[in-house]
This record gives structure tokens, C-alpha cells and sequence, in this order.
């Protein structure tokens, strides 16, 4: 889908209104819910630092069993340790990198054979690049961390979430999906034709994994599995660290003066994981608690089922139905 297209597809779609909320929920603090989710498993990715520390506490807090999935093995024992000391719950963990294709493969079959129910999936990992960075299988980084591995993840586990009846599938998405205001580049989704941009490479991930969550979505109706997307705010974490010293300084001087702690985020998680308030509500984006329109590609049935087919090419999987 080309920038011109994307132009006269969607451009009589954008409304004000949408905007405006987008605005006001930007300013707002999450729903909190004081639920129990005593020995219930939570099952995240990226759970070392920032919002999926956070978000490991908050649960654990709550009597939640913790399974987290990182890259580092040290933090990890550390991550453990510290949620058995402080909250008595049970904490384990798997290594993954999420750059890498294989390790996305090989955690999602770990998952999809275990013979315990997942209550709360959540996707969490991600990665902000500014400058373009190619993975061994030749993929573009920031696409394959944000959306093509937990893409690869639900694939490989949603035989096993639906068998057990119920679940809830939650993805830290962002509010910069709308960078890609005119909709995916579907024949460019390595960034081989057009100019590379952090943000812009950001927005397009983003913009895939909503659009994904809308097939996944069909696939999981008729189970009391959900699949949400949540904006976690502005709120300070080490995302982007990987860019240099020109970009930390820049972040620390500006970006994260400005930013509210990730514990907000962690509110918003527990919150849609675990409310009553919102059982049975899937396939919606939230800025945090807040239900909110997307941009309008993200919406798009036609692109979400051409990324669908796409996803499957790209991730070397088997060819399934839409």
C-alpha cells in the first residue's frame, strides 16, 4: 500500500473528536483494581525493567504466580528473588531475545506445551531504534522486536489459549502507531524502498501489531479469550538506550523530565488483565484504562488480513487460515 493510497483510503476517516480524546486520556490516571489474582499465573515479556518490572510487582503484589521472559539470565534470578522476598509469590523465568526469530519460536512452543492455564499474557518487550539495524535473517530490528515476534508468540499459542477456555492477551502497543498515518507499506516492510525513520519504523510496528490483534481477535472468538492493545502512557523507562550518547542526553534532559513513572503503567496492566469490569472486551486499543478509537489504517479488515499472510511468510511459519 502505497503513501499516496494511504492518503485517499483513509484520509476522510480521521475525525477531531478522536484526536481530542486521544488528548484528554493522555492526561488521565488509570482505573485502579483492587481485585485478588492469588495464585494465577501472569506470563510477560521484557519483565526486567521499566513498565514490565513495574507490572511484575503489581501482580505479584496481588498474589499473582510470575513467569517472565528476558534476555538476561542474571536479572532475571534477580527479578525472582526480589518478587519471592517481597511478596512471598512463586517466580519463574524463560530467556528469549526477541531480535532473534528462532528464540520467539522456541518460547511460544515452551508456552503453547504447558499444561497449566495462562490467566494474563502480556507483550511487553520492545525496542526504539534510530538508525536502521538488520537482524541475522535479514529482517528489520524494530519491526521484528515490536510485532513480528510476539506476532510469531500468539501464532504458535492460540490452539492453547483457546483449549483452555480462558485467557486474557494484553500488548503495550503505543499511541505512535498514528506515525503511520497513512497505513503500512505492505510491499516495504523491511524498509528496503523508502527512507528509514525511528519513528516512523516505530509507528509502522505498532501499526502492525493492532492490526494483527484484529485477526487474532476472530480467531479467538467463541473461547472467553481476549486480546487487547494498551498506550502505557508517557511514562520514563530505558527504551532507546541502544541509540547513543547524543540520544540518552536528549532523553534525559527532555523526554524523561517529562515522562510520569511506569507505575501508572503497571496499574493499567493489572487493570485490564485481571477487571471484571472489562471480561469479555477484546480486539480494543486502550490508552490505559481508557477504550479509544485508533487511527483509522488500524482499522483496515483488507490490510490486516494481506499483514496476516505476510507475518506468516516472514516469521517461517506454516501457511494458516485467516
Amino acid at each position: 500500500m502505497k503513501s499516496k493510497s494511504g492518503v485517499a483510503r483513509y484520509w476522510r476517516q480521521y475525525k477531531w473528536s478522536n484526536i481530542f480524546a486521544m488528548m484528554k486520556n493522555n492526561r488521565a490516571d488509570p482505573d485502579i483494581c483492587d481485585e485478588d489474582f492469588s495464585g494465577r499465573l501472569m506470563v510477560i515479556t521484557g519483565g526486567t525493567s521499566g513498565i514490565g518490572y513495574y507490572t511484575c510487582r503489581e501482580y505479584a503484589a496481588h498474589g499473582a504466580r510470575i513467569l517472565s521472559i528476558n534476555r538476561n539470565r542474571e536479572k532475571s534470578e534477580q527479578l525472582c528473588e526480589e518478587l519471592r522476598r517481597d511478596f512471598g509469590t512463586d517466580c519463574d523465568y524463560r530467556i528469549a531475545d526477541f531480535s532473534r526469530l528462532e528464540d520467539a519460536k522456541k518460547v511460544g512452543r515452551e508456552l503453547a506445551d504447558m499444561k497449566e492455564g495462562i490467566d494474563v499474557l502480556i507483550h511487553n518487550a520492545g525496542v526504539y531504534l534510530t538508525h536502521k539495524t538488520l537482524i541475522p535473517e535479514g529482517l528489520e530490528m524494530t519491526f521484528v522486536v515490536n510485532y513480528l515476534s510476539s506476532f510469531v508468540m500468539n501464532y504458535i499459542m492460540k490452539d492453547k489459549l483457546k483449549a483452555q477456555k480462558r485467557a486474557r492477551v494484553i500488548m503495550v502497543n503505543s499511541e505512535g502507531h498514528r506515525f503511520a498515518a497513512w497505513g503500512l507499506r505492505l510491499d516495504d516492510l523491511n524498509w528496503q524502498k523508502k527512507r528509514y525513520t525511528g519513528l516512523g519504523a516505530y509507528g509502522s510496528a505498532k501499526m502492525a501489531q493492532l492490526l494483527s490483534m484484529l485477526i487474532l481477535d476472530k480467531h479467538l472468538r467463541g473461547s472467553f479469550v481476549t486480546i487487547n492493545a494498551m498506550h502505557p502512557g508517557a511514562v520514563k523507562t530505558g527504551t532507546g538506550k541502544e541509540n547513543g550518547r547524543f540520544y540518552n542526553r536528549f532523553k534525559s534532559a527532555i523526554i524523561d523530565k517529562m515522562s510520569r513513572s511506569p507505575e501508572i503503567s503497571a496499574q493499567a496492566l493489572y487493570y485490564l488483565g485481571v477487571s471484571n469490569s472489562i471480561e469479555g472486551i477484546s480486539g480494543k486499543f486502550f490508552n490505559l484504562t481508557r477504550e479509544e478509537i485508533p487511527a483509522p489504517p488500524a482499522l483496515d479488515m483488507e490490510a490486516a488480513e494481506r499483514l496476516w499472510k505476510e507475518s506468516l511468510r516472514m516469521g517461517g511459519l506454516e501457511d494458516g487460515e485467516i
